[in-house]
């Protein structure tokens, strides 16, 4: 059964960071590399779109205990298991979506997201780009490490199940429910690129999670 996506990690919290770290393929070092590539100057700005409990945050926060960071998620339960953890750092939590808060326009050095992205469709990843492109400063960036499909097939096969799932159920509102449908690559540049993003490159990528970089 589809669960709405806050109560699918309420469901989950405990032993979430274990179960992310050794079952997804890679996750012990995408985690590391992705913090790596955030801004290093003290008092750096960071939005981390879908923060849940901060695990890219530990791995930064370790590179550089002055930077600021705005994290964002649906789930306070994740929010609140985030906070315990970073007392003293310069953080400020956002309970709801990244698609309905407003951003700051030129606000970010940069903004990351980890693991989060594969569960929307392109269109609504578009608005998404388009309000985090003005967020950025113009010589910030967007780090994505998520998830992707391995093929055009693939991607279509996600999408049609989950709207197989939906309509099997009942489900006809527009809440978030819980289930993977993760664009290509190269879909995910080409809606970056659409967005207003100049230059998209693949930096890494371990199994099925590639590590993005969007240029502002």
């Amino acid at each position: 059964m589809l669960e709405k996506m806050n109560d699918f990690f309420k469901n989950r919290l405990e032993g979430y960071d274990e179960h992310m770290l050794t079952e997804l393929e890679g996750a012990k070092n995408f985690y590391p590399y992705t913090a790596a590539l955030l801004p290093m100057k003290p008092g750096a700005n960071v939005l981390d779109l879908g923060c849940g409990t901060g695990l890219e945050l530990e791995y930064y926060f370790a590179l550089n205990v002055e930077a600021s960071v705005v994290g964002i998620d649906l789930s306070p339960d994740m929010l609140a298991a985030l906070k315990r953890k970073f007392k003293g750092r310069k953080i400020k939590l956002i309970c709801g979506s990244y698609f309905d808060v407003p951003f700051e326009a030129n606000r970010f050095d940069a903004a990351v997201s980890v693991e989060s992205l594969h569960h929307f469709a392109a269109d609504a990843k578009l608005s998404l780009y388009q309000k985090l492109h003005t967020a950025l400063k113009p010589e910030g960036y967007f780090i994505l490490t998520d998830y992707f499909a391995e093929s055009e097939a693939l991607e279509r096969e996600y999408f049609e199940r989950l709207y197989t799932l939906k309509k099997e159920q009942g489900i006809v509102d527009d809440a978030f429910y819980h289930y993977d449908t993760p664009l290509t690559v190269e879909h995910e540049i080409a809606v970056l690129k659409a967005a207003g993003f100049s230059k998209v490159e693949v930096f890494h990528y371990w199994g099925t999670t590639y590590c993005v970089k969007a240029f502002v």
